[in-house]
């Protein structure tokens, strides 16, 4: 997908009733900052597609199969999402399997930070590889740590996410320099649940996508370089675009990672045309929010955003099984010979299937054809 018309390139916000911010009073215990520990806790689920004859070794996933009921509204007006999760990936027609992603249904436990609120923060990341695996494995292992042990964490979420994004980047710059052979670049989606708030950070070109009564809502952009603000902050910085590529070496205008790419990236306060910088949009979820999906860009190579939600909306109703509906939709894209490797995350709000016979509001299309056509359709007509 391209994006062509923003109106600024930097942190966009978006609340439904206006009110983006929370607060929670906090209470850390002493976290462990190495960033290399990873506390292992988490149930690591794998596909056997994942592995290849090149590469034996899966990109494992991690991911914690849960369903979360939020505690009870304070009045009858309010909408409490009901959250249930599931994933699934495949190699695709790849050699090596890039993607990976993660699932925390409580961010805070999961670290070991006890918040006074009740309130859960969820947390979904789906983050595509290049040039090798270890962007991605270092960014889905750490990202979630670093939000955790910030000092604002959960007081300014927004501003913790595009920190975090950035302090991540730059652990991984410091492993790169220590080990040359971990050099590669990922992209970066994560969402974000909190109460009825969902925040979705995004740098690269994986997509999330929000159904409200079936209309398919971008939760973010596709950073690619035919977008007419990506490029044109590309060109400000010293870059160019060159046959669809940042300075002919990256097909992504954002990513993290890619430091051994010679004039993409800087450290300090300059910065390089690559940019591992977030786009965040925040809102607040209503009850006719149904789902949301984050997906490698595998799969919008063959789903548009609005055909994914209907496919999707079928098959909940048909079974209400948010898992088997992730691997219904792998399976439909590999059979609409995806070329790249797939990996979808789906977050429904509802304990309920999506309600069927729901009007789609969708916009106008004026269709003509040509003179030209218009005689070629007449004379296969006739034979």
């Amino acid at each position: 997908m391209c994006v062509q018309d923003a109106e600024h390139d930097g942190q966009e916000m978006e609340s439904l009733d206006g009110n983006t911010k929370k607060s929670w009073p906090l209470r850390c215990e002493p976290l462990n900052t190495q960033l290399g520990n990873w506390d292992g806790e988490s149930p690591v689920i794998t596909s056997s597609d994942e592995i290849s004859a090149a590469n034996p070794l899966p990109l494992q996933s991690i991911c914690e199969e849960t369903v979360l009921v939020d505690r009870r509204q304070s009045s009858p007006t309010d909408f409490v999402p009901v959250l249930r999760s599931g994933e699934w990936s495949d190699i695709g027609g790849r050699l090596y399997m890039e993607d990976t992603h993660i699932c925390i249904g409580d961010l805070a436990k999961k670290f070991g930070c006890n918040l006074l609120s009740e309130e859960t923060i969820s947390f979904y990341g789906v983050f595509d590889g290049h040039g090798g695996k270890s962007a991605a494995q270092f960014v889905r292992d750490h990202l979630p740590r670093v939000i955790v042990e910030d000092a604002d964490f959960p007081l300014e979420l927004e501003k913790v996410v595009m920190r975090s994004f950035k302090e991540t980047d730059a652990a991984f710059a410091k492993s790169c320099s220590l080990e040359s052979a971990l050099s590669s670049g990922t992209t970066a989606l994560t969402a974000m649940i909190f109460g009825r708030s969902l925040l979705v950070a995004n740098a690269g070109d994986c997509r999330a996508v929000l159904s409200r009564r079936g209309v398919a809502i971008e939760m973010s952009k596709d950073h690619k370089p035919c977008c007419i603000t990506e490029r044109t902050r590309i060109e400000s910085l010293g870059g160019y675009v060159d046959d669809g590529y940042v300075n002919g070496q990256l097909g992504v205008t954002r990513a993290l990672g890619d430091w051994h790419l010679e004039g993409m990236k800087e450290m300090g306060e300059s910065s390089g045309p690559l940019s591992g910088e977030p786009e965040l949009k925040l809102i607040t979820l209503t009850k006719e929010d149904e789902f949301l999906m984050i997906g490698s860009d595998g799969i919008w190579d063959v789903f548009s955003s609005q055909n994914a939600v209907d496919f999707t909306r079928r098959r909940l109703q048909e079974h209400n099984d948010v898992k088997k509906c992730c691997k219904e939709m792998v399976e439909e894209a590999l059979k609409r010979d995806a070329s790249d490797n797939l990996t979808i995350v789906m977050v429904s709000f509802h304990l309920e299937p999506p309600q069927q016979g729901t009007p789609v509001q969708r916009g106008k299309v004026r269709r003509s054809i040509s003179a030209e056509g218009l005689q070629s359709l007449k004379s296969l007509l006739e034979g």
